[in-house]
């Protein structure tokens, strides 16, 4: 069993140990990432699913797409905002995504003397099923549909788990071996702990929150296509006004708005990568009007596409 493999590896057989294990403190994982970034930028790692982020100075709101995964506020403050929803997290605090999400991400808190410090995991959904299955949760999903993000404090027992999985970069030669147990430990201590419900809606086989999970990844293969919200619900197992109405309680917006924030940040990245021109980026990307195009554009990144393409390159 690899949930049994996971705990007897790091605790051994007799479980009650782990009370007694002293458990690493925040200021321990702040030390780490920050010998880490030592000047503002993100930082790739070794660990493939690990990147740490060091900002000097507060940002401006970025949309961008949050996949499955956990960010750590290690220090100063970020928010997050989800359609109308604002999530703030700050020093020892976490927030997870179960599915991909559309969201608007910046740093509040920061300066010179105390950057914002931050660390993000990716989380493999194909593991987080496999330790579902085997773990005996104490209560049953308290709704049939839950929001795909949640924020919750960092306990002593995650907090520990980070702090192993970042002090493996000083041994490269254990990555491969080593890392994919501390990442079951995560995912086992995300499950049982206050993330619990929101990842727990994306592995419960035939809820209402893996169906629409189903879609959305659906949708991020076939943003392009010409999609009818009716043909999305039927692919969900829905009637439109339930699907519709499970849908925005998973991603906080509509399938439409959904689909529109797919499309932009896909153009986005065709300018700035293959420096497409506006009119053919919209086309690529599923448009049919440029001017619509440019008005829903305009409307997400604050800037008509060729200001706002030009701006980023000029502070890349």
């Amino acid at each position: 069993m690899v949930l049994d493999w996971v705990l007897i590896f790091f605790y051994g057989d007799n479980m009650k140990s782990e009370k007694k294990m002293p458990l690493a403190s925040a200021d321990n994982l702040a030390q780490l990432v920050g010998d880490i970034a030592q000047t503002d930028g993100d930082y790739t790692t070794q660990i493939p699913a690990l990147t740490i982020y060091r900002r000097s100075a507060a940002t401006d709101p970025m949309p961008c797409i949050y996949g499955l995964g956990l960010g750590i506020t290690v220090q100063g403050g970020k928010r997050v905002t989800l359609g109308d929803e604002i999530f703030d997290y700050g020093p020892g605090q976490s927030l997870v995504t179960s599915v991909d999400l559309p969201v608007a991400s910046y740093v509040t808190r920061a300066d010179s003397a105390e950057p914002y410090l931050g660390v993000r995991l990716e989380l493999d959904g194909r593991v987080i099923a496999q330790v579902a299955a085997e773990m005996a949760f104490a209560a049953p999903l308290k709704v049939a549909t839950s929001r795909a993000m949640s924020v919750e404090t960092l306990d002593g027992g995650l907090l520990d788990a980070l702090i192993r999985l970042i002090r493996l970069l000083d041994e490269p030669h254990l990555i491969p071996l080593v890392v994919p147990l501390i990442q079951q430990e995560i995912i086992v201590r995300l499950l049982n702990g206050g993330h619990g419900q929101t990842l727990r809606h994306l592995v419960t086989v035939g809820a209402p929150g893996q169906q629409i999970a189903k879609v959305i990844a659906w949708l991020k293969q076939n943003f392009t296509a010409d999609i009818p919200i009716d043909d999305l619900a039927t692919r969900a197992h829905m009637s439109p006004s339930t699907f519709r109405q499970h849908f925005r309680a998973v991603a906080g917006m509509s399938p439409l708005q959904y689909l529109k924030h797919l499309r932009l940040q896909d153009a986005r990245q065709l300018m700035l990568n293959e420096d497409l021109d506006a009119s053919s980026a919209a086309i690529r990307v599923g448009y049919e009007s440029a001017s619509q195009f440019s008005r829903e554009y305009t409307r997400l990144f604050g800037a008509p596409p060729l200001r706002d393409i030009k701006r980023l390159r000029e502070s890349a």
